[in-house]
């Protein structure tokens, strides 16, 4: 079993920043993929951005350019740097990590970030 604990959210006004950071527990193996979702109220779960255990990271549009994703293999964490936050930024966001050697995958309990315009 995995288990991922989030921190970090809260409110900022617009233009403001924040720091997420997740940290996995368990059995973790040591290639996996590590990211962050989100999910406004009446929309579908969407990627923020993710890393891989190499380093290889992807973003979703909206946030590129503002959003920064990091990692820290030895300590299973991964952190999200968000600046220039927008209201639209406002939802739950959810800490993921995916084993691809065994296709499975799980979340965090997910932490609310609210950016107040």
């Amino acid at each position: 079993q995995v288990q991922l604990v989030e921190s970090g959210g809260g409110l900022v006004q617009a233009g403001g920043s924040l720091r997420l950071s997740c940290a996995a527990s368990g059995s973790i193996f040591r290639i996996n993929v590590m990211g962050w979702y989100r999910q406004a109220p009446g929309k579908q779960r969407e990627l923020v951005a993710r890393i891989t255990s190499a380093g290889s990271t992807n973003y979703a549009d909206s946030v590129k350019g503002r959003f920064t994703i990091s990692r820290d293999n030895p300590k299973n964490t991964v952190s999200l740097q968000m600046n220039s936050l927008k209201p639209e930024d406002t939802a739950v966001y959810y800490c993921n990590i995916f084993f691809t050697n065994v296709a499975r995958e799980y979340w965090g309990q997910g932490t609310q970030v609210t950016v107040s315009s």
